[in-house]
């Protein structure tokens, strides 16, 4: 449908990508995009695209930027974190559609009570979207997101699954990754030091194993994954709940391993143990001199203030979703990969971080828009129809396969 208007909250690095992308649907006649940078004039007015409006204003101004939903057909929320959750609210309380690539569960909260308390409170956001009739699609992004579709996509060809592995990952390419933790950062810095201090849980033989924080990077939660797409051998760590997953995606009771898993050069794991051990990216404040502040922030900051933690103009990151289930099909042993493999894109400049996660929100406001994903009320990648979200994806230029094996029983990643 044409003459469609986008609320985008939030033009940092995936915006842009975002913004790039969905001014190019034919359904979408206006963008209005919200953020509180003193660049954003100047940066809309580079774009050129009558289609794009610049509204500067706080996040925490949420009347301001209620009185913006109750304007538009979809919100594209692409803020900080912490934004995600309320802004569905909102967006629940007016009535718009809404898409967001981050987690509306707080899956970095360590009480139990709490947790429950959300999950409680996301069933009440799902009642109250479905009565005002629409959709709040939310983890629409590379991981969570893309890597939640495959899954599903996976489970679906298989009929019965046993092993499951997903990796949803981004680091430096080869020529890249030339500073002392071979990393370089394409989204928030503190973001990334938050999601190197959470718990886990994976499936083992069947039982559920309890990963600590702190324990992420310890050695026995490690493994290497060789690919000869990289060219160079794969630390990886778990980092998630693969319990929740399995149940969400239907095979919690039949999985014998599963296990969700983020991936960095060779030796990533050796230094954030310590910082991890050390307390030094914890997010509880210390007084230091009579000014709180908390370790995540302070170390964050001193990596932000250095260029060489950043992509150089022709350097490129990779983004790599891996999607690895192993079980029964048509009664025999077999093994189905789904792999997506991302790189910046030179002459756009978008890294694959921006392109695998800005151009899949895009996406989702594009499918709720155009009708193609009919479902309302709170929804989950899992959702998304798989032939749509794949054809989208490689118009963009992702490199996705699939691999299809004779399983010979290999339990390990």
């Amino acid at each position: 449908m044409k003459g469609k208007k986008v609320l985008q909250l939030g033009l940092g690095m995936q915006g842009k990508a975002t913004l790039y992308d969905i001014i190019k649907s034919d359904s979408v006649s206006e963008v209005i995009v919200a953020d509180s940078s003193p660049d954003l004039s100047k940066y809309i007015t580079k774009i050129g695209s009558e289609k794009v409006k610049a509204v500067n204003l706080d996040a925490t101004d949420t009347s301001a930027i209620m009185d913006l939903m109750k304007k538009v057909d979809i919100v594209i929320e692409l803020l900080p974190n912490t934004f995600a959750y309320p802004m569905g609210q909102m967006a629940a309380e007016v009535g718009v559609n809404l898409v967001s690539s981050s987690y509306f569960s707080n899956i970095n909260e360590q009480d139990k009570r709490k947790r429950q308390q959300r999950e409680k409170d996301l069933e009440k956001l799902h009642q109250e979207a479905r009565k005002k009739d629409i959709s709040i699609l939310c983890e629409f992004g590379m991981d969570p997101g893309i890597d939640l579709v495959l899954s599903k996509q996976v489970i679906n060809e298989l009929d019965e699954v046993q092993v499951f592995y997903s990796y949803g990952a981004g680091f430096p390419d080869k020529e890249a990754g030339n500073n002392p933790i071979h990393y370089k950062f394409t989204w928030s810095v503190a973001g990334v030091l938050g999601s190197y201090l959470r718990s886990a849980r994976v499936i083992s033989e069947g039982k559920s194993i309890d990963i600590k924080a702190d324990e992420m990077f310890a050695p026995e939660n490690t493994h290497v994954l060789k690919l000869d797409e990289i060219g160079f051998p794969l630390e990886c760590f778990a980092n998630g709940d693969s319990v929740h997953y399995a149940d969400l995606l239907g095979i919690k009771e039949k999985v014998f391993n599963m296990g969700r898993y983020i991936c960095r050069w060779t030796g990533h794991g050796a230094f954030w143990y310590v910082m991890a051990k050390s307390g030094l990216i914890d997010n509880k404040p210390v007084e230091v001199e009579g000014i709180k502040i908390s370790p995540n922030q302070f170390v964050a900051n001193i990596l932000a203030s250095q260029k060489q933690f950043y992509y150089g103009e022709n350097e490129r990151d990779v983004a790599l979703i891996r999607i690895d289930g192993r079980g029964l099909k048509n009664g025999k042993p077999t093994r189905i990969i789904y792999q997506i493999i991302d790189k910046r894109n030179l002459e756009t400049g978008f890294t694959s971080m921006q392109r695998t996660v800005g151009f899949t929100a895009s996406i989702g406001a594009q499918m709720i828009l155009d009708g193609i994903l009919k479902k309302k009320g709170l929804l989950s990648p899992m959702d998304a129809p798989f032939d749509y979200s794949l054809k989208e994806l490689q118009k963009r230029g992702m490199d996705i396969r699939r691999m299809e094996f004779d399983w010979k029983g290999e339990m390990e990643p």
